[in-house]
């Protein structure tokens, strides 16, 4: 059973989290902020390092678009520059004007696979620059060696159904322009000196990504909600298929996925009051996310086992899915990776003893040995679908 302490502290969060979801459930239509939210400001945010004090450099990038601006943090692993200067530094005019890390040509370069993170908190909370989501993604860009995409989607209720599966398709779709991009620059100027402006004179190109990044091992992260983000995204890639090149996704980890449905299951009734995130709070989540004139849990974005949805699970990337003995959703989440393994899909299934929901992720637990383990287990799965040199990592 959990600890004491644990038990004490999801008292305090269920409180907590319940008292800001019915506000934000009575709030009227004028008090709502119409733009693209995609953070709160009770969250504590950490700020962005572009350098390796930690082993670590990270970077926030905000990307125009027609629905909405994109909010990203980059990680990237000082990996990707062993063997050369770490502190180099970019200079306009011999002098320096930026203290952070900025790739160089000819250093002893390395490109990464590319992992798009979707951070968790019930489509309504959380974001991908919060202090809890910074510690867990540099765990993951250190332990999988990969340079982490973390991803700003928008929150509800503001911004309902279908926004926040939207921002995880822009962004994979962003990776695979910035790949674009940057290859034509290669083809067209010397790397390193030059690159695509667009027509104000500002970089299009993201340079760590353009000189670190190797889209054609991408995989897929997503956290409780952002785990259903995570195999929208998924889904839809199967069904871009080479529309999508240079970008492969190649792995996809859900870790406790926030999948419901109409019909509870054993779990939703046993666990229905479990820790931190109970299955009454998690109901007035998807209220405030859904459409409001179809609040369904058979909605696509809950039940991940409706008939009829495409593309046919046997064209699925591998899925990695982890679970806590302690959370009222595994039940749902272990038959859909049951229904991946019967179509052939490397689907396995880690369930961990003693866990709650978002025991490896939320900020209150992230430094507990299982929080730990749970990063190096995921990090040793994904390793045999984005070495160069095959699957010598088995699990």
């Amino acid at each position: 059973m959990p600890s004491v302490a644990v038990k004490l502290q999801s008292f305090l969060f269920k409180f907590n989290l319940k008292q800001q979801l019915q506000s934000r459930i009575q709030a009227s239509p004028d008090e709502a902020d119409p733009s693209c939210v995609t953070s709160r400001p009770e969250e504590a945010v950490a700020a962005a390092n572009p350098t390796f004090s930690d082993g670590v450099a990270t970077k926030d990038i905000h990307v125009d678009d027609p629905l909405g601006p994109l909010s990203l943090r980059l990680f990237l692993p000082e990996t990707v520059v062993s063997g050369s200067d770490s502190k180099s530094r970019f200079r306009v005019h011999g002098e320096e004007s930026y203290g952070g890390y900025s790739p160089q040509a000819g250093r002893g370069i390395r490109r990464l696979p590319v992992m798009l993170q979707f951070h968790g908190g019930g489509f309504v909370s959380g974001s991908n620059n919060s202090v809890a989501n910074d510690v867990f993604c540099r765990r993951i860009a250190k332990l999988c060696d990969v340079v982490v995409v973390a991803v700003g989607y928008r929150l509800a209720p503001e911004n309902r159904y279908p926004a926040a599966f939207e921002d995880g398709v822009r962004a994979l779709y962003w990776v695979g322009k910035q790949a674009n991009l940057a290859e034509w620059s290669r083809s067209r100027w010397k790397v390193g000196r030059d690159i695509v402006n667009d027509s104000f004179g500002a970089s299009m190109v993201e340079p760590w990504l353009a000189a670190h990044g190797d889209p054609s091992r991408c995989v897929l992260l997503g956290v409780s909600c952002g785990a259903n983000i995570a195999d929208h995204v998924a889904r839809k890639s199967v069904e871009a298929g080479k529309r999508l090149d240079p970008v492969k996704v190649v792995a996809q980890v859900l870790m406790y996925p926030f999948f419901i449905g109409s019909v509870p299951t054993k779990s939703e009734i046993k666990l229905a009051n479990s820790y931190f995130y109970d299955k009454a709070t998690c109901l007035l989540a998807w209220k405030l996310f859904l459409p409001e004139e179809e609040v369904n849990l058979d909605h696509p974005a809950a039940n991940p086992l409706l008939p009829g949805r495409g593309p046919p699970l046997k064209l699925m990337p591998p899925t990695l899915t982890i679970m806590a003995e302690h959370d009222w959703m595994r039940d749902r989440a272990i038959a859909y990776s049951e229904e991946l393994r019967k179509v052939n899909v490397d689907a396995p299934l880690l369930d961990y003893k003693d866990a709650v929901h978002e025991f490896a992720t939320l900020d209150v637990l992230l430094k507990t040995p299982q929080a730990q383990a749970c990063a190096e287990d995921i990090a040793i799965w994904i390793k045999k679908y984005i070495s160069l040199r095959g699957h010598e990592f088995s699990y």
